[in-house]
């Protein structure tokens, strides 16, 4: 199928276009623009910088792809943001380019959903098959695994981490960690109890499931201590893939800072 471009649709001549692409009225495609096959940018949306986009996205109304890190330190570096594969941006997102900080990429995976007005701010990395409902804001640096869910109106501190599996409620201020496989409500959030939801609808065994439901016990509950968890979790023969990948997690986070692992790779 060819590509379709609206007659008032602006496209730096320097942008890269594939096949079957949809780009429709009043959308800007900068120079430095690169859309895969398949993908359909609908009214109003903006591509700035170095921006990648893989194949079958969809960009609703209104979002801004690639704009510069709203950090005070940036000097201008030609940073970029990678978007992979069928994902859809629904109105209002918004996604900034990387600061000189890390390696210089904003980054989304394939798979993903963001909703209405959810913001991804400079060097983000956001993995597969996740979910960002309405308004919620992720600051600088966040890290987000494959398959967690993150509901409305949510803020999300600079250089967390949000686990696999795991579902932060709405309206929820994640100031620290999410580990895998956790539903975490609150301000500031903690773990409630195991994300049973997304557990079943993702095929985990039954072992791997009273496993991790034992393993939060001891953790946020009676809150034994990783050492003394993962000994009472052996001694049950509970130590399972999920449970290493749990207490692997919380490792790190504790050798971390302000309950957030990534922290110590905060520059000055």
């Amino acid at each position: 199928m060819a590509t379709s471009i609206a007659a008032n649709a602006w496209i730096d001549p320097r942008a890269e276009i594939e096949e079957d692409v949809e780009i429709g009225p009043f959308c800007t495609v900068g120079a430095g623009a690169k859309i895969g096959s398949g993908t359909k940018l609908h009214n109003n949306v903006t591509l700035m910088g170095n921006v990648s986009i893989g194949h079958h996205n969809v960009l609703y109304p209104n979002v801004v792809v690639g704009g510069e890190p709203q950090d005070l330190s940036y000097q201008g570096s030609e940073t970029s943001v990678e978007i992979g594969d069928h994902n859809t941006l629904r109105e209002g997102v918004t996604v900034n380019r990387a600061s000189e900080k890390e390696d210089g990429v904003t980054r989304i995976g394939s798979h993903n959903f963001l909703m209405g007005n959810a913001h991804v701010a400079h060097d983000c990395k956001l993995g597969d098959h996740i979910v960002i409902a309405n308004g919620s804001l992720l600051a600088g640096h966040v890290h987000v695994q494959d398959y967690a869910s993150i509901s409305g109106g949510c803020g999300i501190h600079h250089y967390v981490t949000i686990g696999s599996y795991s579902f932060l409620a709405a309206l929820s201020r994640a100031l620290h960690d999410v580990p895998p496989y956790m539903l975490v409500e609150g301000i500031a959030a903690k773990p409630r109890c195991i994300n049973i939801v997304a557990l079943k609808r993702n095929d985990f065994s039954a072992a791997a499931i009273d496993s991790l439901a034992v393993a939060n016990r001891l953790l946020y509950r009676t809150k034994v201590g990783l050492v003394h968890a993962r000994e009472i979790l052996a001694s049950k023969n509970q130590l399972t893939p999920e449970v290493e990948n749990l207490l692997n997690f919380v490792e790190g986070q504790s050798e971390g800072k302000h309950g957030r692992g990534r922290e110590l790779r905060r520059a000055a």
